[in-house]
């Protein structure tokens, strides 16, 4: 009786389901979990989606299990539609929004240059996919990597190619948390030391009016240019002027705080649960992080080329290395730029400079997934 208990309770357990598909998949996520705790890479977005992929792949546990015959679902399968129906990006966006300061991008407006630059890597790795036989839709969503926004990557993924979703997310968080150990050899190798050591001039005060205008106005242009990017542009532009407006400092501040670390804590977990053995672990998952990290490294060489003709342009005033900014990740991209020019220069403050370029590729990044989804979004 009592062994046949054993038996009973080892058939039903995950133990005994275990394949080697399920132990890679672990030991992936325990690599993620080091890089997150250990390494301290992003930890904010790495631990919570490592974690999710660890769940997931616990046979039987059924968190992402959809409802059966009347019954009910798994607890990640309910959090999970938050992505499916891109509610869990725009949320996100509210909270980058209220926490971004627009000042030195609109006291330098040819910020944006860099920042358009920097989505070269979408264009590359989009040509690319398509030449290694993925569809438009597909290639569209491992393009959109390139610009290191992990809501955006989300959010068009699960327009376009929602199969794609857990090795584009996977991708593009993982580089997002990567950018110091990708961009600073590839800003060394495009710059000479010279560039690197040109300290920039303080720029002018932008005045509250001019914040307080400039989301309403990007918003109106944006929006009756490409109307598919509103809830991205919309969310991060209302969230923004919350912050600038200075009269709802109690929805600015939960926007900025509980808002977005609840929304990141759902929208973490559940991504990384969509990282599912049996799905995960194939060429195809291959081809996307390859293709990812092409996009990353071309989106780089794409705002330090701009940053390099700026540079000539200007006499020698802008350093280019701000150029590397131009992708979308706030901040880390700018400390990047920050961290280099202080090799080249100790005291060469480019931090400040270098945010202009970086939310200028947030937007850029979004009006690059706005202009995919607005050709191949009704394919």
């Amino acid at each position: 009786m009592f062994v046949n208990a054993l038996e009973k309770i080892w058939a039903g357990s995950g133990f005994a389901a275990l394949t080697w598909q399920h132990l890679v998949m672990i030991a992936i996520a325990g690599v993620l979990i080091y890089l997150a705790i250990g390494r301290k890479f992003e930890p904010l977005l790495l631990l919570p989606i490592s974690f999710g992929m660890l769940l997931a792949n616990l046979p039987l546990a059924g968190l992402m299990d959809g409802p059966t015959d009347g019954g009910v679902g798994g607890l990640l399968y309910y959090l999970y539609q938050g992505v499916k129906l891109g509610i869990y990006p725009s949320l996100i966006f509210l909270g980058i929004g209220a926490m971004t300061d627009f000042g030195p991008l609109i006291a330098r407006p040819s910020a944006l240059f860099m920042g358009a630059g920097a989505q070269l890597g979408i264009s590359i790795a989009f040509l690319i996919a398509l030449a290694l036989g993925f569809s438009p839709e597909e290639a569209s969503s491992i393009g959109i990597i390139g610009g290191a926004d992990g809501p955006t990557a989300i959010y068009l993924t699960t327009r376009l190619a929602p199969h794609l979703l857990p090795a584009i997310a996977v991708a593009a968080y993982s580089y997002m948390a990567l950018i110091p150990m990708i961009q600073p050899p590839i800003m060394r190798l495009l710059t000479t030391k010279k560039e690197r050591e040109v300290m920039m001039e303080q720029t002018r005060v932008v005045t509250k009016l001019e914040k307080i205008c400039f989301p309403i106005i990007v918003t109106v242009f944006c929006v009756l240019l490409l109307p598919s990017v509103a809830p991205l542009i919309g969310m991060l532009m209302l969230g923004n002027l919350f912050k600038e407006s200075g009269v709802v400092e109690r929805l600015s501040s939960t926007v900025q705080n509980e808002l977005i670390n609840i929304v990141t804590i759902f929208l973490g977990v559940t991504v990384g649960a969509t990282a599912k053995a049996e799905t995960f672990l194939s060429v195809q998952t291959i081809s996307i992080i390859a293709l990812g990290l092409t996009a990353f490294m071309f989106s780089t060489v794409g705002g330090l080329l701009i940053g390099k003709l700026m540079y000539v342009l200007s006499g020698g005033k802008i350093n280019p290395l701000i150029g590397s900014a131009g992708v979308s990740a706030v901040p880390m991209a700018a400390r990047v730029s920050q961290i280099e020019g202080q090799k080249a220069r100790p005291g060469n403050y480019l931090l400040m400079h270098a945010m202009g370029p970086n939310v200028a590729g947030v937007i850029g990044s979004a009006i690059a997934a706005g202009v995919l989804l607005s050709l191949f979004g009704g394919m």
